[in-house]
């Protein structure tokens, strides 16, 4: 198996970021207890409340497709909270390099 980190950054709509800050909150526990999940953090910019950052770590790619495609806590985000989300700012998939 080959693991993968993920960063992802989300901006909240105007008006929305203690909604999408508590939707995005409820993420973390049932994540962290995944099959094949290392990391999953959630930060929020210092300087600008309202966009969001999560750092994953997963064991595989086949985790992660798990995770994002058949949990159903994401599939509840998706359906209600991400109308909160004004921008995907970033979405990377990254490999270890050292």
């Amino acid at each position: 198996m080959t693991e993968l980190f993920i960063v992802v950054g989300l901006k909240a709509k105007e008006g929305k970021e203690d909604e999408l800050r508590l939707d995005l909150s409820v993420l973390v526990e049932p994540s962290r207890a995944e099959d094949g999940n290392i990391r999953y953090d959630l930060f929020e910019d210092r300087d600008e409340p309202g966009r969001f950052v999560f750092v994953e770590e997963w064991s595989s790619t086949q985790a992660r497709n798990r995770h994002h495609e058949q949990g159903p806590h994401i599939q509840h985000f998706h359906d209600n909270g991400a109308a909160n989300v004004a921008e995907k700012m970033f979405a990377h998939m990254l490999k270890r390099v050292v």
